[in-house]
This record gives structure tokens, C-alpha cells and sequence, in this order.
């Protein structure tokens, strides 16, 4: 029998993960049963994946047919798509897992294809015991900036930049985690595949290679287990798990749960902070709430302090109290929860001298709304306890039920975990996706914080208090300023992303700001460029152009991939174009895997020992998949 419209729009709104249309073949005039993935597949996601709409955060089916069934399955187990995962049998999980993946992941392994073994000259890991921590924001203040001396490159070495090797990885759509290089040793996890490495700089050979327990989820962090322990590696998963390896070796160390109730995900990177290392906890609600049957909303960010010698946990800021039931149900009939959100999607900054935490975080996601939600929090560094929040947007309460504002001819109208879409809330989205900067100008401390939706923010370090602010375009959920920003010390550097905001109003590119007034320096918006094949090799050419990933500077140059592929080396002062690289296209590849390059997002480019080195491939909100890590070193 036919299901009911509210019972086949509730199961099509669950969280979709994809699939295929379901077309039974008929003989003779009979209907031949379909085989239990394709079905699941058909009722349950093909609704946001069959045909998705250009900046929709579903990937098309296609894309999903090029992950590996491990990837597939962690998405609907633990990962993003475990909305969809909670609602199938053993037979069905399987079924669809299997339907999906098919036999065009059926090639070798990556431990089968991964980089060639080093030779006994190039085995050697080694790392000075002045090697200081290094993460996602390369030092403890999210500059993401290093020296010509630092990187081994200088300005006019990074304007004659030439690819010296490439990596491939099968199963691969996207690659989102950024490595450390420490002397001539690159530890790189190439995510999808599901491998932690240790790569020789020069040539792209293992030195050592690990199998994770669960696919690594966040950049790397660096740093000493302990005062007298080894130099560790330390990373979330995507079982929501911290774990920390051995950098000499790949050793597991420990590997432990730092979420509070166990909910969330973890996806800024951890940052380590003298014998401390300091997780940010993000949330999985925001997506789970499509889901119908979902007791919205549950989960939200938090930041903990674990003991890096052994992952003990020290202390826990939740960004609120526990959810509790409202006395109200959604549509269904289904209990409805709050307050929740407030996550942490990026990596923290730390002010060792006054001893305190800087964090940054999104909107709720039921309410009551917070005042911690799209805020700017500073936090003890040794107790964990409030010291202020900034908040830069009141009453942003969304899930993924709900659509983006308050529109009455909006595509997708409040779904039954948007119960409260009806003036409570301004139904933004506007996260702080990126971790906040520390910035000292003259006698004045600052931190730097920018925003999805196109705002910046000084704040004074001591009180929280706004010094300056600016605006570029109009944000959105995808827009603004997304993973993060980066400085040459002198300049504010702030990328904006803005998919799909018509040319008018869009502030797509880069922007450069006197970090102690906000005042402009220079602006470079950035083109699409879809000339002869680029219009079909690139997913959205037009679409996507912006800058997403937070770039790097190196001595006075900026380094900034694009949405579309293409890396862009600007210099910092002027904002003026040195070259640029398109890392949309094919590959060849030391290990023999067949090479593509797409879209440059979240963690794009880093950098060192002379060597710059990119992430191509980003297969999710309409951006083109790609699975390759690219060396570039200056031409002779």
C-alpha cells in the first residue's frame, strides 16, 4: 500500500545519505522485487540525492558510488548520515551500503595502493626536541602563517611554483585533513582511506604507515605526550573519539571518548597546550533533526581539557546545560528538547600568557536560544571556567529542518523539528566556522573572529568588547568567512566563500584589514573562470569560485585554494595576483591510482620544508570530489 503523504515526506526528510531511484523492472508483466538497497535507497534519500540543487549540502548519487563501503557505512553509523542509519535494519544498512558502493569500489585497498615504501635513506623521522606544537592554525594563535625560514620558501619562490609529486587515494571523494611537517617528514591522514602516514617531504614515500581505529576526522596537532613523554600525533575520528600515536613510529598511544554524554562529533582539531591538549566538541543534531522521529535537539559543543600523556579528562565547558524535554511535541507527535547547539566546528586558540582558551561557535539548534550560541568565548585554561562571551547574533536557532530565513516563497518550507520557526528565531545559520585569531597590535591585544555571515569582529582580548567591525556581502549558510583567516603580521587577511550570491552583492575573494581598526586595505574578488573545459569538469563552475578554506600566508605571500579548484598565490601587501594553479584535472600519481583534483575546501594548504602542499577534492555541497594530495616546489 502506497504510504501517505506526511509519512513519505517525513521518511524522504530523514537525513538523506543517498541512494538510487527505484524503478522496478517489469517481465512478462510482472513487478521483479527490488534488491533491499536499492529500495532503502529509493525511500529513504534519493529525494536529496537523485538530483541535487546547485549549493545543496547532498552529494549526488554519483559521487557517493565513488566512496568506499567503509566510508559509506561510518556516514550512516556515526557520522553525518547516522539520522539515516538509526532508521535501518542490520539488512538494510547492509543492503544499501553494498547497493552504493557496487562494484565500482571494489579496486584494491589503500593498503594495497598506498605511497611507495621509503628506501633506508630517507626512513629516518626526526624531530629536535625544540620542535614546538603545531596544528591547524600553525601556532597557538591561529595565525596560519609561517616565515620564509619556517616553510623553506621565500616570496619569489612561491611565484614560480611546479607540481613535484602527487598522492591518490582510492575510495576517496574528499580530502579534509591538513598535515604537520616537522623537518623533512610530512604526517598526513588521508581520511577516507583510512590511513595515518608519515611521508617523506621530498619524494612522497611512507616512512611509516598506521591503520586508525576509525576514519580520521580533523587535521593533525603535534606535540609532547606529556612533559617527558614522545612527540605525539593527536586527531578526532569519526566514532568521536580522540587518539593520539607515537610521531616516531605510529604507534597508538590512547584513544579515548572527550564528548560529553557521548553526543557530537568532533571535527575542529585539537590543539595542544603545555602537558594539556584542548579538544572542541561539535554536534551531529543539527543534521539529525531531519529525521522526524527525532527528539530534536539533544546534543551541543563543548570544549575539554585532556591530559596529553594519557587522554585523561581534566575538565569540560559545556556551552549549556543538558537538554531537557519543553512540553511541547512536533508534528508527529514526538517530544521536542532544548536548549541545544552552541558546537564547535574549529580549532581553539591559546593565550599562554594569561592563561586562557579562545573558542568560537555555532547556532543553537532548539531552543531556548543562548546567549553562547554564534559567539566568541574565552575560557580558563586551567579549570575551564567562563571568563566572557561575545555574542554576534542573538535567537540564531536552525536545523536542517528548517530553511534559511524567514521567506515565504522558500523552496522548503519548516520541517516537524522547526516547531519553532514562527518568529522565534531569525533562522540564520550564521555559524562561526572559524577558530578566532590572536593578534597583538602595538600595546593592544586582540582577537579576530569572522563569521558566515560576512562579519568581522576585533574584540579586546581582556573584556571581549567590540574595537571594530566589518561586513563583506550579504553571508549565507555556505558564505562569509567559513573555515578561517590568516595574517602577515601586518594584515587581517579574510577570504570570503559566498556560493551562489549573485555577482552584485557577493564579496567572494579576498580581503585585507588594518587589524587594529578594521579599516581596508585592499580587496581582490576573485572570478569564476568556466572557459572551455572547465565548464564540465569543474561541478558549479559558476557557482563556485570563492574562497572557503582558510589560506596560508608564507614570508609576504598568500596562498588560497578556491572552491573551484584553483590555488591562488597573491602578494600580501598589495593583494595582487602572482600565479595561479589549477588543481582541477588529472593526476599522475607516485602510487599509481588514478588522480583527480576538484574543489580546495576546509583545510586546503599547508606548507614546509619547501614544499607546499594541497588537498584537491571536496565532494560536498555540490563541489567537485577529487582525491589528491599535490606537492609543489619551485621550478630549478
Amino acid at each position: 500500500m502506497p504510504m501517505n503523504p506526511l509519512a513519505l515526506r517525513s521518511r524522504l526528510a530523514a537525513f538523506c545519505v543517498g541512494v538510487l531511484v527505484v524503478v522496478a523492472s517489469q517481465a512478462h508483466g510482472q513487478v521483479t522485487p527490488q534488491p533491499v538497497g536499492q529500495r532503502v535507497y529509493e525511500q529513504v534519500c534519493a529525494a536529496c540525492h537523485a538530483a541535487p540543487q546547485p549549493g545543496s549540502r547532498a552529494s549526488p548519487v554519483a559521487l557517493l558510488r565513488k566512496m568506499s563501503p567503509e566510508t559509506i557505512r561510518t556516514a550512516l553509523t556515526t557520522g553525518p548520515m547516522r539520522g539515516v542509519g538509526e532508521g535501518l535494519s542490520a539488512q538494510e544498512l547492509d543492503g544499501v551500503v553494498a547497493y552504493l558502493a557496487g562494484p565500482t569500489t571494489t579496486a584494491k585497498t589503500s593498503m594495497e595502493t598506498g605511497p611507495p615504501a621509503c628506501d633506508k635513506d630517507r626512513l629516518a623521522v626526526n624531530l629536535a626536541a625544540s620542535t614546538p606544537a603545531q596544528g591547524w592554525g600553525i601556532d597557538q594563535s591561529n595565525h596560519r602563517r609561517l616565515t620564509a625560514q619556517q616553510a623553506g620558501l621565500r616570496t619569489a619562490d612561491l611565484a614560480r611554483l611546479q607540481v613535484a609529486w602527487a598522492l591518490g587515494f582510492p575510495g576517496t571523494t574528499s580530502l579534509r585533513s591538513q598535515g604537520v611537517i616537522v623537518g623533512s617528514t610530512l604526517f598526513y591522514a588521508a581520511g577516507q582511506a583510512g590511513e595515518l602516514y608519515a611521508l617523506d617531504t621530498k619524494t612522497g614515500c611512507a616512512k611509516w604507515r598506521a591503520k586508525p581505529p576509525a576514519e580520521i576526522r580533523t587535521s593533525l596537532a603535534l606535540g609532547r605526550a606529556g612533559k617527558t613523554g614522545p612527540f605525539a600525533l593527536a586527531a578526532g575520528d569519526s566514532g568521536g573519539q580522540v587518539a593520539a600515536w607515537d610521531a616516531l613510529s605510529g604507534k597508538l598511544l590512547w584513544r579515548v571518548d572527550p564528548r560529553p554524554g557521548g553526543l557530537g562529533m568532533l571535527t575542529g582539531t585539537p590543539i595542544f597546550a603545555g602537558e594539556r591538549l584542548i579538544v572542541p566538541v561539535s554536534a551531529i543534531d543539527v543534521a539529525l533533526a531531519m529525521r522526524p522521529s527525532y527528539a530534536c535537539c539533544q546534543g551541543h559543543g563543548a570544549v575539554v581539557a585532556l591530559a596529553a600523556a594519557s587522554g585523561a579528562k581534566l575538565w569540560t565547558y559545556d556551552t549549556m546545560p543538558a537538554a531537557k524535554p519543553l512540553g511541547v511535541k512536533n508534528s508527529l507527535g514526538v517530544e521536542m528538547q532544548g536548549p541545544s547547539g552552541a558546537p564547535i566546528w574549529s580549532s581553539p586558540s591559546i593565550d599562554s600568557k594569561r592563561g586562557l582558551v579562545f573558542t568560537a561557535t555555532g547556532e543553537n539548534t532548539s531552543p531556548p536560544a543562548t546567549e553562547t550560541s554564534d559567539s566568541v568565548i574565552a575560557l580558563d585554561l586551567a579549570t575551564g571556567k567562563m571568563k566572557w562571551v561575545f555574542q554576534a547574533l542573538k535567537n540564531d536557532i536552525w536545523n536542517m529542518s528548517c530553511p534559511i530565513g524567514h521567506d515565504p516563497n522558500a523552496k522548503r518550507p519548516p520541517g516537524p523539528n522547526c516547531f519553532f520557526a514562527q518568529g522565534e528565531s531569525v533562522l540564520r545559520d550564521h555559524d562561526f566556522g572559524a577558530g578566532p585569531m590572536l593578534l597583538s597590535v602595538g600595546a593592544r591585544d586582540m582577537v579576530l573572529a569572522g563569521q558566515k555571515s560576512g562579519d568581522v569582529w576585533g574584540l579586546d582580548r581582556a573584556s571581549g568588547k567590540v574595537v571594530w567591525s566589518r561586513k563583506f556581502g550579504p553571508g549565507t549558510a555556505l558564505g562569509g568567512v567559513h573555515w578561517g583567516m590568516t595574517t602577515d603580521g601586518d594584515r587581517l587577511i579574510v577570504p570570503i566563500s559566498d556560493p551562489g550570491v549573485p555577482e552584485s552583492v557577493n564579496a567572494a575573494g579576498l580581503h585585507a584589514l588594518d587589524p587594529l581598526t578594521g579599516k581596508s586595505l585592499w580587496d581582490w574578488k576573485v572570478q569564476p573562470d568556466c572557459a572551455g573545459d572547465r565548464a564540465s569538469r569543474v561541478a558549479g563552475c559558476m557557482f563556485h569560485a570563492g574562497i572557503s578554506a582558510a589560506p596560508l600566508v608564507i614570508d609576504q605571500v598568500i596562498l588560497a585554494g578556491a572552491l573551484d579548484g584553483r590555488l591562488w598565490v597573491l602578494d600580501a601587501k598589495a593583494g595582487s595576483v602572482l600565479a595561479v594553479h589549477d588543481t582541477a584535472r588529472a593526476f599522475k600519481t607516485l602510487n599509481g591510482v588514478a588522480g583527480a583534483g576538484g574543489a580546495i575546501d576546509a583545510t586546503g594548504v599547508f606548507a614546509g620544508d619547501g614544499t607546499v602542499f594541497v588537498n584537491s577534492g571536496y565532494a560536498q555541497f555540490g563541489e567537485q570530489p577529487g582525491n589528491v594530495l599535490i606537492a609543489y616546489r619551485p621550478k630549478p
